[in-house]
């Protein structure tokens, strides 16, 4: 069983930056996939950032690609989203999720794919 637990939302102007965290319970955290998530009232959930075990691989939806940077610190069970450049169509509900499986592109941005999920933060972007 994993925990996530997601941290570091918050109201921010546009062109601002924002680093969330995805703090992780288990020992075994550090042999899962993770992947990044947002919600729109009204919308449905949208892949942004998948990262392999090692965080030697990578993978962001084309809508945040150089913008947004994921990166996790295994020895602090911990994954990150670093935010740049934010724009007012970032604004959601942001997620964590995680998967004890291999890193596949054509899995990794499929919400389905993922057997643990955090409670998510709201991130505010005002233009």
């Amino acid at each position: 069983q994993v925990q996530l637990v997601e941290s570091g939302g918050g109201l921010v102007q546009a062109g601002g930056s924002l680093r969330l965290s995805c703090a992780a319970s288990g020992r075994a955290f550090s042999n899962y996939r993770a992947g990044w998530f947002r919600q729109a009232p009204g919308k449905e959930r949208e892949f942004v950032a998948a990262i392999n075990w090692s965080g030697g691989t990578t993978y962001y939806a084309d809508s945040v690609k150089g913008r947004f940077t994921i990166s996790r610190d295994n020895a602090k069970n911990t994954v990150y989203l670093q935010m740049n450049s934010l724009k007012p169509e970032d604004t959601a509900v942001y997620y964590c999720a995680a998967a004890p499986s291999v890193f596949r592109i054509v899995a990794v941005s499929t919400p389905a794919q993922y057997n643990y999920w955090g409670q998510g933060t709201q991130v505010t972007v005002s233009s």
